[in-house]
Order: structure tokens, then C-alpha cells, then sequence
């Protein structure tokens, strides 16, 4: 019971955050001196009648603070609009959101598996030679910038024609079988994966150790050390425990720069994902697909930290108060 309630606050508590986005995005949007119908106006393909509807819904002959209301309201009824080429906002972020879910659950996953074991290793190898080629490995990993590691590993593909570079299938996707289209998209997924996996590793792992580092000079495992505990037993019963509650709550951190840093990274290979949409929205001008990817992925932002909160009180009861 003391687990619902302390969810259901959670969610209660993101509201008045998703406002507060909602409010910031939308008067520096309309602040701006871009006409919110003027890519609608240059597409003939646009009736009248479909630019009539999106400015009674936008209320654009209304004050400012009415047309937020208006806006507010259409977004809570899932009334998005159309974009600049006349399709409805709401379709294309159906399109591209689980392309982007897809992408950072494969490297969330993937760090996590690899980041954890390393960062453990490293801090029970402590100033070993293994410790300092980890050290050196990940500080390399950190300096990296993600949009030029991106353009290496394309050019790269590009060369050697090892990996496909654009989209998430291949042309002929829909006549391959189960497993052709598994590892069709696996083989799409390859080069993005590997930028984002490869600068989330370089952090988590170099977090992970001073956490286990920090536990395993405690006293209390000095204490089991002295009555003779075996050394597994007491890095990965007693000192894991306490060092992962910290990782946990990071995971929500890590879910949000995936978020956010995944945005060039779809760009450069032209992965269909939700950040690439907010790029190319932006240098559109498409104000209302702009306005609604930047609340859905505020919405991400705030589940992925609630999915972290919940974890954490998961494996440590105390945080639950």
C-alpha cells in the first residue's frame, strides 16, 4: 500500500512539472517572429479549409494567453494538428516513438550489462593494470564527441559497405521472414547503438567503481572481512547492494541524455527516431510538431525518472519513508 501511494505521489508531483515545460516551450515558441501557419500557407496541397481549423484551434487572432489554453486543451483531447506537409502531427509521432524507444532500451540494456560487471571489476582490481586501462579506456570514451564519433563510424560503413546506413529497415523488409526482419533491424541498429553505447559506457562505469570503492572501505565490510566472510559473498551480497542504489537512480538521468544525445545520432544516420523529427521540425519552422515532440519527449523524460524512483524504493524500502 505504502508503494502505491508513494507512485501515485510521483505522478501527482510530475503534473505541475509538465506544465511548467508545456508553459516555457510555447511562449518562447510564440514569442518568436515565426508565423505558426506560414510552412501550412507555402504547401498547395493544404486546403483552406484544414488552415481555417488550425487557426481557430490555435486561436491566433486571440491573446497569447488564450491561445495557450487553446493549445492546452487540444493537446490533452490527442488533437495535435497536421505538420507543414499536411499529415497529422499525431500519426508521425506515432511513427517515430518507438523507433527511439527501441534505440535507447537497446542501450540502456546493453550498458548496463557491460558497465556494471566493469566498473565492479575495476574497483576490486583497484590501481591494478586492468583499473588503469579501464581508466584510460573510458576517459577516451567521455572525450569523444557523440556527432563526430557518429560521422567516423559513417564513413566507415559508407567504405566498407559492412553495415546499411539510413532508416531502420531494409527495402524489401516487409518479404523477409521473423528472423530476417529481427536481424534486419538489428543490422539498421548497429552503428547508432554503438555511438550511444559507447559514450553511456565511459560514465557508468566510471561511476559504478567509485560507488563499489566507496562501499568497500566502509566499516561494515572491513567487519565481514575480519570474521572471515568469503570475498565473493562480501563484494557481491553485502558491497553490490548498497553501491548499485545509487546507479538506480542515475538510471533516470541516463534515460534523459539518451534522450536528448540521441538527437544528432539519428540525424547523421538518418534514423527514424523522434529526436531527428525535432531537428528537422525546428528547421522547418513546423511550430506544431515542434510544440508536440517537445511534450512528448518532456513526458519520456519524466516516466523514464519515475521508472527509476520506483526501482529504487524496490531495492531500498527506506527511500519509501
Amino acid at each position: 500500500m505504502k508503494l502505491l501511494k508513494f507512485i501515485l505521489k510521483r505522478i501527482l508531483q510530475t503534473i505541475p512539472l509538465l506544465i511548467l515545460v508545456s508553459i516555457i516551450s510555447f511562449f518562447i515558441i510564440r514569442l518568436s517572429p515565426v508565423d505558426p501557419l506560414a510552412e501550412l500557407r507555402l504547401n498547395p496541397s493544404i486546403s483552406q479549409e484544414t488552415l481555417q481549423k488550425e487557426k481557430i484551434r490555435l486561436g491566433l487572432d486571440k491573446p497569447i494567453i488564450v491561445q495557450y489554453g487553446l493549445w492546452a486543451k487540444s493537446f490533452v483531447k490527442g488533437d495535435l494538428g497536421v505538420t507543414s506537409s499536411g499529415e497529422k502531427v499525431s500519426q508521425k509521432l506515432a511513427e517515430r516513438i518507438p523507433n527511439t524507444l527501441l534505440l535507447t532500451f537497446v542501450v540502456i540494456f546493453m550498458t548496463w550489462s557491460v558497465g556494471i560487471p566493469l566498473g565492479i571489476l575495476g574497483a576490486v582490481y583497484n590501481k591494478s593494470s586492468y583499473d588503469r586501462l579501464l581508466t584510460i579506456l573510458s576517459s577516451i570514451g567521455m572525450a569523444i564527441p557523440s556527432f563526430f564519433f557518429a560521422i567516423l563510424l559513417l564513413i566507415f560503413a559508407v567504405k566498407t559497405g559492412l553495415f546499411p546506413v539510413g532508416g531502420l529497415t531494409s527495402y524489401n523488409f516487409s518479404d523477409l521472414s521473423f528472423i530476417g526482419k529481427v536481424l534486419d533491424i538489428s543490422k539498421h541498429l548497429v552503428l547508432p547503438v554503438t555511438v550511444l553505447f559507447t559514450l553511456s559506457l565511459a560514465g557508468l562505469q566510471r561511476q559504478m567503481r567509485a560507488n563499489m570503492l566507496d562501499v568497500l572501505d566502509s566499516d561494515y565490510i572491513k567487519f565481514a572481512r575480519a570474521k572471515g566472510l568469503c570475498e565473493g559473498k562480501i563484494i557481491f551480497k553485502h558491497a553490490l547492494r548498497n553501491a548499485i542504489n545509487p546507479m538506480i537512480t542515475l538510471l533516470g538521468f541516463e534515460f534523459a541524455g539518451l534522450l536528448s544525445g540521441a538527437a544528432l545520432t539519428e540525424y547523421v544516420f538518418q534514423y527514424p527516431g523522434l529526436g531527428r523529427l525535432i531537428l528537422e521540425a525546428v528547421m522547418k519552422s513546423d511550430i506544431n510538431l515542434v510544440m508536440a515532440s517537445l511534450m512528448i519527449g518532456s513526458i519520456m523524460l519524466v516516466l523514464g525518472n519515475l521508472l527509476a524512483d520506483i526501482l529504487l524504493i524496490i531495492t531500498d524500502p527506506r527511500v519509501r519513508g
